[in-house]
C-alpha cells in the first residue's frame, strides 16, 4: 500500500520532509498539508498534488490521511501528537516531543492506553552511518566499558532569534538523545560552563557553552556547543573506554592538493551533513507506519530528552549542578533505547 501522509507545519524542516516523502522515500505520498501561513501551505500543496487544510486538527481527522508528520512550532507538538494517538494514526514528531515534561508524560499515558506504539521522534542521528558504527562498536565491547564521551556541536552562525536556552533545547538535544542511545544509560545530572563569549555573537546570547552530563552508570560527558564558530557545521563525538577510544568519522570529502596546499572541504549546512540520515529515518517511519506502528526513537526518548533539557536550562541559569527529574520508565518501553 501507499501510506497517505498529512503534514502539519510547512516551515523549513516541513518542506524538507515533504520533498523527501515525495521524491526520495518509497511507499508514501503527501495528501494533506497545513501551516500557519495559509499561502505557503497552498503553494506546497499545489506543488505536491496534496490538499491544503486550515488546521492540524483537520489534517489528523482527514479520512484520506493514514499517518501524520508533525513539523510545526515546538509548543504545538503535544497537541497534535495526542490528537494523532486518539485517532489511532502513526505519528512522526520532530524534536521536541513537547516543550514541557508534563505534556510528554501525557503522551506516554495516551500511547500506553492505546496499547501499541504509534509515536516516532525525529532524532535522526540514530540513522547516521557513523553513529551506527559507533553503536555497533560499543555494543560489541570493542573499546571496553565506556568511561568518558567528548562531543562538539558547532554551527557557523545562528539568527538573532536564537537564545542561550536554545543551545540545549534546539542544538545539544541531539547529543543528549544519541548519547543515551549509544551508552544505553539515562542522563542523571547536568551542569553548564560559560567560557569567554565570542565577539561574533549577538549580545543576548551566551556562546559558546560547555555542558557536562553524568549518566546513571557513571559515564562523564562533555558537550561543547558553539553556534557562531564561523568556519562550518562541525559535529564531533569521541567515546573513551577502558581498552580503547572511538571517534565519529568526518563526512567523506576529497582531499585536494592544489597551489602548494592539501585541503579538505568542511560541511557548512546540517542538511548536507545529515541528509542521508534524514532519508533513512523517514523511510523507516513510512515502513513502520504502513503496518500501523512505529519504530526508532520512542515517546519515552522524547520525554527523557525534554527532562534533560529542563535540567540543563536550569543549570545555565543557576550555574549549579542540577539533577534530572525523570520518572521511572514504564514497562511499555522496555530495556535500553532502540
Amino acid at each position: 500500500m501507499t501510506l497517505r501522509v498529512g503534514v502539519i507545519g510547512a516551515g523549513m524542516i516541513g518542506q524538507e520532509h515533504t520533498r523527501r516523502l515525495t521524491t526520495v522515500v518509497t511507499g508514501a505520498e503527501v495528501v494533506a498539508i497545513t501551516d500557519l501561513t495559509a499561502d505557503r501551505a497552498e503553494r506546497i500543496a499545489a506543488e505536491t498534488g496534496a490538499r491544503a487544510y486550515a488546521s492540524g486538527a483537520e489534517v489528523i481527522a482527514g479520512p484520506d490521511v493514514d499517518a501524520v508528520l508533525v513539523t510545526s512550532w515546538g509548543p504545538t507538538h503535544a497537541e497534535y501528537v495526542l490528537a494523532a494517538i486518539a485517532a489511532g494514526k502513526p505519528v512522526f514528531c520532530e524534536k521536541p516531543l513537547a516543550t514541557a515534561a508534563a505534556d510528554c508524560l501525557r503522551i506516554l499515558e495516551a500511547e500506553i492506553a492505546h496499547g501499541g506504539r504509534l509515536v516516532q521522534i525525529g532524532f535522526m542521528r540514530r540513522y547516521d552511518a557513523g553513529y551506527r558504527r559507533l553503536k555497533e562498536l560499543v555494543d560489541a565491547d570493542g573499546i571496553g566499558t565506556p568511561l568518558m564521551v567528548h562531543c562538539a556541536h558547532r554551527n557557523p552562525t545562528v539568527p538573532v532569534s536564537y537564545t542561550s536556552e536554545m543551545a540545549m533545547l534546539d542544538t545539544a538535544i541531539h547529543e543528549v538523545d544519541v548519547l543515551r542511545w549509544l551508552l544505553g544509560e539515562e542522563i542523571v545530572s547536568a551542569q553548564v560552563l560559560t567560557p569567554r563569549p565570542t565577539g561574533r555573537r549577538f549580545e543576548h546570547l551566551q556562546d559558546p557553552q560547555i555542558m557536562l552530563f553524568a549518566t546513571s552508570g557513571g559515564v562523564r560527558i562533555d558537550v561543547e556547543v558553539f553556534v557562531n564558530c564561523q568556519y562550518g557545521y562541525d559535529i564531533r563525538c569521541e567515546i573513551v573506554g577502558e581498552t580503547g577510544a572511538a571517534r565519529l568519522p568526518d563526512p567523506a570529502r576529497p582531499a585536494v592538493r592544489h597551489d602548494g596546499r592539501e585541503s579538505t572541504a568542511i560541511v557548512s549546512d546540517w542538511r548536507d551533513r545529515f541528509g542521508d540520515a534524514f532519508d533513512t529515518e523517514i523511510q523507516a517511519w513510512v515502513d513502520a507506519a504502513a503496518a500501523g506502528t512505529a519504530t526508532g526513537p520512542t515517546a519515552w526518548d522524547g520525554y527523557a530528552a525534554t527532562a534533560v533539557g529542563d535540567a540543563t536550562v536550569e543549570a545555565l541559569k543557576t550555574q549549579e549542578i542540577v539533577a534530572v527529574d525523570l520518572e521511572a520508565r514504564p514497562a511499555f518501553y522496555p530495556g535500553a533505547q532502540q
